[in-house]
């Protein structure tokens, strides 16, 4: 068994970029933990949509933890680099998972790239030896607006087949009601399963996850 724990930056980060592979984790008999990083503004009327989100999504994924770091959302890049540390390193010494998604590096937004440096820096495998495997995973509307040079780009080197599980991940998905919108959208649901067709012929299944490897110890 596996403990996984996906670092999601802002709610609805878990299903675009691995949303399929996390219930296939769980179907493996996987933990699956989710730490949420950003929260919307108390004050602001949303904010009770938004918990009751979260609570609808956690519930499908059925997620053995949850965790959300309630930090002000689209100003990550206010907050230091070692206060970030800390509050992830914190949370993945009590999780000790085994495998790691994270978000791709040079994402267009801001909370996205300092989120994965802080988290990457809670990666090194003599202070967190239960660190086996780390991905980078891909998030619509975030990854495919990163530079298009050779070395901002995501080039996926894993795909997971996630056939089975499309309709679920697009059922959760939908939970987020403001975040979905109609295709051209980036995070529309025909969009959704765009993503995961061309990530399946790449993997010669009909709908698939992609990710980069980081780091794998055996």
């Amino acid at each position: 068994m596996n403990k996984v724990l996906v670092i999601a930056v802002h709610p609805d980060d878990e299903t675009l970029g691995c949303g399929g592979t996390l219930l296939k984790h769980k179907e493996n008999r996987d933990e699956i933990h989710w730490l949420i990083c950003t929260q919307t503004d108390p004050k602001n009327d949303f904010y009770k949509t938004r918990e009751r989100e979260i609570q609808e999504v956690l519930d499908l994924y059925n997620f053995d933890s949850l965790t959300n770091l309630k930090l002000n959302t689209m100003q990550i890049d206010q907050y230091s680099m070692s206060g970030l540390i800390k509050k992830i390193s914190e949370i993945i010494n009590r999780i000790k998972p085994s495998i790691i998604y994270l978000p791709f590096k040079n994402d267009i937004h801001s909370d996205h790239r300092k989120i994965f440096e802080a988290s990457f820096s809670c990666t090194k495998s003599f202070r967190y030896p239960s660190i086996k495997t780390i991905y980078m995973m891909e998030t619509l509307s975030e990854t495919e607006f990163a530079p298009s040079t050779k070395e901002d780009s995501f080039i996926p080197n894993v795909f997971v087949d996630i056939s089975k599980f499309i309709d679920k991940k697009i059922e959760i998905i939908n939970r987020y009601k403001s975040e979905i919108q109609k295709h051209p959208f980036p995070r529309s649901e025909k969009n959704i399963k765009a993503l995961a067709t061309i990530r399946g012929a790449t993997a010669n299944c009909e709908y698939a996850e992609s990710f980069m490897l980081l780091k794998e110890i055996r």
